[in-house]
């Protein structure tokens, strides 16, 4: 407890600066989360701060370590002052002068809404207008869904404990917890290590360890080829997208497998990219059912492959893909209207014997899962990691956050990205990441972990630059290459070069 104050004291110095002067508000809970409270106030008044605290409920409720740190507290000058949870006019009235405010009335207990007399505090608090601290969580949110079933605390900084916690991450949790910072307080790692966790944070230095190293001898023909089988008259974009971000990713080569009629569109549209023109559905200029053919010589050559973006949904396109799934024994990503067509025949991933990746949005996955968008938003890892396990597929949700959900049951949870990404061409991108990495040899699970990851932080370098209004996919996939390097810790995948030395 002691050393949970402590970190969100650090915190505060480092958000707020000099706190000499300053008039600082902590409210407290009768729990645990409350004693953290008693010792931030206690670090505050001997900063300088004038620290007013007040305790939600009656002292006698106080126990344990939090009431040694109230006792502390106390001894040290500073009065604790027990309000009923519903007596929020006096702690309105000291915020209207307050610098500060610390929130530590509610922990990682809350299940449901707050009773009615923590609720009409919590409103109070939710109502300050100084900046708002918040104690592991901010008070109103559940820390394991991420639901706001009631009032909430809308806190500009959240120090948690230990780890993450799985509601600062999903929505709409996350947009009440401003900046969030993981501090350490000495749990043992052996201990954490043994529990039995299923759900995991992406980091950068988790997926930086991942990224695809480059032999010295290395040449296109071993950095591996992707095939992508996409477009369609009017989406040409999506198919340039995807091959540019394969590439972009560090793929060797990156072929296209288009509508023949589309073909020298693409050859323009895509300068780095090879194209190989496909039999197409005369009039609708969309692939027909005489391309499996040629598709599967295509794959031949490939290291992996993607179906889907900018395909149409052509009911001989359709049929064209539910024919190629079986058939395709090279690692294969499936997005958009691959998706389109596999709704209802889902039994095909189960049959096949490469690994797959499916990359929907949530509409998408709807489609192909038949669960309802409420019932998706309502529980995004359930449902991937669900969905993931009966068909033997890595499902990639996208979304705020993007989740990952891979057949042994465990699902990935990716912090990068932000809402300028909401925009046409954005998914194409991803496609052609993964697709990339997976023919670079990165086992399926790696692949779609690092795709995820690096898309979200090449999307938060455009926005950076850009700002999220005016940014659109052809930008993240420009930042791709940046974002691979921060990642890397230097812009060579090898070895670090030897100075040159006269013999």
């Amino acid at each position: 407890m002691e050393r949970a104050g402590t970190a969100v004291f650090t915190a505060i110095q480092e958000h707020v600066g000099d706190l000499r002067g300053k008039e600082a508000v902590i409210v407290c809970g009768p729990g645990n989360n409350g004693g953290d409270g008693f010792v931030v106030a206690r670090h505050l008044a001997s900063a300088g701060a004038q620290a007013t605290v007040f305790l939600a409920g009656d002292r006698s409720a106080v126990r344990g370590a939090a009431a040694v740190h109230a006792q502390r507290l106390e001894k040290e000058g500073v009065a604790v002052h027990a309000v009923p949870r519903d007596a929020a006019d006096a702690v309105r009235q000291a915020l209207a002068g307050a610098d500060l405010l610390v929130d530590a009335l509610l922990g990682t207990g809350l299940a449901g809404p707050p009773r009615p007399e923590a609720a009409e505090l919590i409103r109070c608090l939710a109502a300050a207008s100084c900046p708002v601290v918040a104690v592991d969580l901010p008070s109103g949110l559940i820390a394991d869904t991420g639901a706001v079933p009631g009032p909430c605390v809308r806190a500009d900084l959240t120090v948690t404990f230990g780890l993450p916690k799985v509601g600062l991450l999903f929505y709409p949790g996350r947009s009440y917890c401003g900046a969030v910072r993981v501090a350490d307080i000495g749990l043992d790692s052996a201990a954490v290590a043994s529990c039995a966790a299923s759900t995991f944070l992406l980091d950068a230095a988790g997926v930086g360890a991942l990224l695809p190293r480059r032999a010295g001898d290395a040449h296109k023909g071993t950095c591996g080829t992707a095939v992508i089988v996409a477009g369609s008259v009017g989406m040409t974009g999506a198919a340039a997208l995807s091959a540019d971000a394969a590439l972009r990713s560090g793929a060797g080569k990156a072929i296209l497998g288009v509508p023949a009629s589309l073909n020298d569109i693409l050859e323009v549209k895509a300068t780095e990219t090879m194209t190989r023109p496909l039999p197409e559905v005369r009039r609708h200029r969309c692939l027909s059912l005489r391309a499996l053919g040629p598709i599967l010589e295509l794959l031949a050559g490939a290291d992996a492959a993607a179906v889907g973006p900018g395909l149409g949904r052509h009911r001989e396109t359709g049929e064209l893909v539910r024919r190629l799934l079986p058939r395709v024994e090279k690692p294969l990503v499936v997005d958009a209207d691959g998706l389109y067509a596999l709704a209802g025949s889902t039994a095909l991933l189960r049959d096949r014997k490469a690994p797959t990746v499916l990359t929907p949005h949530v509409g998408e996955f709807a489609r192909l899962s038949g669960a309802s968008v409420e019932a998706i938003a309502a529980d995004r890892r359930g449902v991937a990691r669900q969905f993931a396990v009966d068909h033997g597929a890595i499902v990639v949700l996208k979304g705020a956050p993007t989740v990952i959900g891979l057949a042994d049951g465990r699902v990935l949870v990716n912090p990068t990205g932000n809402p300028g990404m909401a925009t046409a061409g954005s998914g194409d991108v991803l496609t052609g990441l993964i697709v990339g990495l997976l023919a670079q040899g990165l086992p399926p699970a790696d692949a779609a972990a690092t795709g995820v990851f690096v898309h979200g932080a090449a999307g938060d370098l455009a926005r950076d630059e850009l700002g999220e209004w005016g940014m659109v996919a052809g930008d993240i996939a420009a930042a791709v290459p940046r974002a691979i390097v921060r990642l890397a810790g230097g812009p060579s995948s090898g070895r670090r070069r030897l100075e040159p030395t006269a013999l």
